[in-house]
């Protein structure tokens, strides 16, 4: 730079007058007040590209401080997540070794007396006992872990608002060696350079911005722990992605303890649903069968002229 400016002056001295043709010190004016002008200006640049760079720091300051937060959340939630897995398995062990039901063996004779008591007319009737004996086989599925399933590569819980999914990978495993990517329909995770444990369209919807993942140690090794928050927080997923291994949800049960966490509106909803529920299991009507038999009393009482005995309501 300084080379630079010997050059141009001297040039200047060489072919023009500048330094000689005016008054003494002239050329030393002029050329200071040049110089303060641009040193002005770059002053100016450089305190606006400080800000900026100081603006940038902060924003990546509080953008890392975020991802360990939800980091150290997510580590908690998974430790809380394992602790009642394992729970799960170790009653789910113990229910396995206890002794089955008591079974009643009948004589001949009394069998051949219940077969006779039966009448011709009872068919329909055990026809109905065998569809519902069929119908409860095909709810006897495996049993729900914390309200999601198992496969061989990773298992999920959920709650209305999330879903948290246990992906197992070797011992010694890090956070380099993982793969793992998401977007607001889609879900990858795995190890790098091998063929993903998850691929595919997630069963919902999902708000990637408000995801995270963490390495956690269990039991068989490590796990790759998937915190996911639903953008529709009144459904209950069948299955992490589609096609994937689905769960029957009318086995679900909600969380009551989280039910205060909800606002009311959706309180409201989400009691209605654990309402009819339970009704339908006991074979009972739900809220709004209810609420249409007690329309249809009230207007059976208004007008106690007309005659409801042939009537068929659907």
């Amino acid at each position: 730079m300084e080379s630079l400016l010997h050059t141009f002056f001297s040039f200047l001295q060489r072919k023009t007058d500048f330094f000689t043709g005016g008054d003494e010190g002239k050329a030393e004016e002029i050329i200071m007040n040049v110089v303060s002008r641009y040193v002005k200006e770059a002053s100016v640049v450089r305190k606006k590209r400080d800000a900026q760079l100081k603006a940038a720091q902060e924003k990546q300051r509080k953008q890392t401080a975020r991802e360990e937060e939800r980091r150290n959340q997510a580590e908690a939630l998974g430790k809380k997540k394992r602790a009642e897995r394992k729970k799960a398995k170790e009653e789910a062990a113990a229910l396995s070794t206890s002794d089955g039901p008591e079974i009643e063996i009948l004589d001949d004779d009394e069998g051949e007396s219940n077969a006779d008591a039966k009448k011709p007319g009872d068919a329909e009737a055990e026809d109905e006992d065998e569809d519902e004996e069929e119908s409860d086989e095909e709810d006897d599925g495996p049993k729900l872990i914390g309200n999601g399933g198992e496969t061989d590569e990773y298992q999920w819980t959920q709650t209305l608002k999330e879903v948290n999914i246990y992906v197992h990978v070797p011992a010694g495993i890090r956070g380099k060696h993982c793969n793992v990517t998401y977007s607001s329909s889609k879900l990858t995770c795995g190890l790098k350079g091998a063929e993903p444990l998850i691929k595919g369209e997630l069963f919902g919807k999902i708000r990637p911005d408000e995801c995270t993942w963490t390495l956690e140690d269990s039991d068989e090794g490590r796990d790759i722990v998937i915190y996911i928050l639903k953008d529709n927080q009144m459904e209950w997923w069948k299955s992490v992605v589609k096609g994937g291994p689905e769960i029957n949800t009318k086995k679900i049960v909600p969380e009551n303890s989280k039910l205060g966490d909800l606002d009311g509106e959706t309180r409201q909803t989400v009691e209605k649903m654990m309402f009819d529920q339970r009704q339908k299991q006991m074979g009972k009507p739900t809220s709004d069968e209810m609420k249409k038999d007690d329309m249809l009393k009230k207007f059976m009482a208004q007008h106690p002229e007309m005659d409801f005995s042939n009537a068929k309501i659907n």
